[in-house]
């Protein structure tokens, strides 16, 4: 193939743009074909291997859907796809839509954890959602076989799936009211619970996102976010497909060994950008080019309009940190676009309104926390960002313990309803019953509402209690982040049962210092930092390097670190060697 045939999908063509207002998916696929625009894989420099339009997508997603139908796929069956990012998943995931059969995506292996925890992974979620056959790229055909042989499925790479007959056959017509695809949310490793999304769930959730940051003429979605995760597949596959958006992608694997691959391909990018990404993906670019001078003659950030900001706490001051690094290549800190969302709700809840950039505000912890405030230590705060409005058609309530609905800066549980939200936990009646009452769902999540837009605080159940006291893990992190050395990440807090049966909070910090007795100091040091934040003496663990666990989306897993260490599995340095 010669470079001249590598062209990327264009950003605009004459047909006329249409916002998701499709009855399924399925329409959303077959107008999206009738473009020029479409997908385009780049290698790990950011260099173009494929394009591949929507016309391409559907004729392969046409044909795939035959070969699934002789295979014995049929409507409400379940096919799980490990989601490489590919022209073969995204065929797949439409040719399981076509046929009435609900795509499951499953994440790929990660850096973190050894074989046996992957099959252990993809054997629990096989599970879970109970498929008929298991897809996935040959390259890891020998742990994706062994977790189908462990389950008791079929297991096929999509090399040797494409090679099955593709005999003529009526394909589904879709309802809006079928389930579209099963989603697992990032952290669904040990008791996975698969989100059902109906075609109307996720068109009307894509058409409040597209709506919500005004995507239209020359826009382009520039992405390196994993497929198996909500704000990858649906805010980066699904949605420049029902908006007919060209996107252009590298793999999320790549991203962590080239992080500014992702820069360069939005500053190739001739389009307006809109690209989107954790906390950590911008601290990330953020560090790695702080030692740089030539930032402005490497990058053009001054068209991405859309940096998108979700599935974690946004951090106002890496926020900052990226700005203060790549203001001299044009990017303006209006485009930051921070948002709230979850997997349960398809994807997006709120949204900040395009250009209105970071907005915080500073909460007392006691606060944050429900405590009284204590007069006799200084008023400690925490910068907490604004996450926008509802979505349109969606609604969002603070609610106390009670149930009953709070009024403007006062905290509590975030519910929301709307068509976007999921239609249940699959097979789990229990689960669904817990958090959908009414058609509302209870988020999970903690948060406060000031003139319609949202402001959230953290998860109700990451919150450390002790003798009655509430400390949000996320501010020990954050006050121990502070000492010298120390990355986002690097820390994880949770409460512990001590030897004399009362709580106290532990802290696992990942050490660098090789000396034993700077690593003592430095035990100290974060004994002493923690104690100023929860007024209490607490457990330090350092433990080494790369130790703590990450959900396949990226974010710190503390539920996984509290259980890897009680269970022996993290082991502490000795600070005698």
């Amino acid at each position: 193939m010669t470079d001249a045939v590598l062209t990327p999908t264009p950003n605009d063509c004459d047909l006329p743009r249409r916002r998701s207002d499709f009855a399924t998916f399925t329409q959303a696929i077959d107008y999206a074909a009738q473009s020029e625009k479409g997908l385009n894989f780049h290698d790990m420099r950011g260099m173009l291997e494929r394009s591949y339009s929507f016309r391409e997508l559907r004729e392969d997603a046409v044909k795939f859907a035959r070969q699934l139908v002789g295979a014995g796929i049929g409507y409400n069956d379940r096919v799980a796809l490990v989601a490489e990012t590919s022209h073969e998943f995204a065929a797949l995931f439409c040719a399981c839509v076509y046929v009435g059969a609900w795509p499951v995506p499953l994440p790929l292996p990660t850096t973190f954890g050894g074989k046996e925890s992957y099959i252990d992974q993809l054997s629990v979620q096989l599970e879970s959602s109970d498929p008929k056959m298991l897809i996935y790229p040959a390259e890891i055909a020998e742990l994706a076989k062994a977790a189908a042989d462990r389950q008791g499925c079929e297991g096929e790479s999509w090399e040797d799936f494409a090679k099955r007959p593709d005999p003529e056959c009526e394909l589904y017509d879709a309802k809006p009211e079928d389930i579209c695809y099963l989603q697992y949310s990032s952290g669904s490793t040990r008791f996975p619970t698969g989100v059902a999304v109906t075609h109307e769930a996720l068109l009307h959730n894509l058409y409040g996102h597209a709506t919500g940051v005004n995507l239209g003429k020359n826009d382009r979605v520039v992405s390196w976010l994993p497929w198996y995760h909500d704000m990858g597949l649906v805010g980066c596959l699904l949605s420049p497909i029902a908006n007919q958006a060209s996107v252009d992608y590298i793999k999320t694997e790549h991203f962590a060994r080239r992080p500014l691959a992702w820069l360069d391909l939005i500053s190739r990018n001739q389009g307006n950008t809109l690209s989107y990404s954790p906390t950590f993906g911008y601290d990330i670019c953020a560090r790695r080019i702080s030692s740089q001078s030539n930032v402005g003659d490497r990058f053009d950030l001054s068209r991405w309009r859309t940096a998108g900001n979700g599935a974690d706490m946004i951090r106002p001051d890496v926020m900052q940190s990226f700005v203060n690094a790549f203001a001299e290549a044009g990017f303006k800190a209006k485009a930051f676009t921070p948002s709230y969302g979850l997997a349960e709700a398809t994807l997006a809840v709120t949204v900040m309104p395009p250009g209105e950039g970071i907005r915080v505000e500073l909460v007392e912890e006691e606060r944050l926390s429900g405590q009284p405030r204590d007069l006799n230590r200084p008023a400690r705060y925490r910068a907490i960002v604004n996450c926008g409005r509802a979505l349109p058609g969606m609604e969002v309530e603070i609610r106390g313990e009670s149930g009953a609905r709070r009024g403007d800066h006062q905290i509590g549980k975030v519910w929301c309803r709307g068509k976007s939200v999921m239609h249940s936990y699959f097979r789990n009646e229990e689960a669904t019953r817990d958090c959908l009452v009414d058609g509302w769902l209870d988020t999970g999540d903690m948060g406060y509402m000031a003139d319609g837009y949202l402001f959230i605080v953290g998860r109700a159940k990451d919150m450390i209690i002790i003798n009655g006291k509430n400390h949000w893990p996320q501010d020990i992190e954050w006050a121990v982040e502070q000492l010298p050395g120390f990355n986002h990440g690097d820390i994880a807090a949770f409460s512990i049962e001590t030897e004399n049966g009362e709580e106290a909070p532990a802290v696992l910090v990942h050490c660098r210092v090789s000396d034993p007795e700077e690593r003592i100091k430095l035990r100290d040091q974060i004994a002493d930092k923690v104690r100023g934040v929860t007024g209490m003496s607490c457990v330090v663990e350092l433990v080494p390097p790369r130790t703590l666990p990450r959900t396949s989306s990226g974010k710190l897993s503390r539920a996984k670190a509290k259980r890897l260490y009680l269970a022996g599995e993290i082991q502490p340095l000795d600070l005698a060697a």
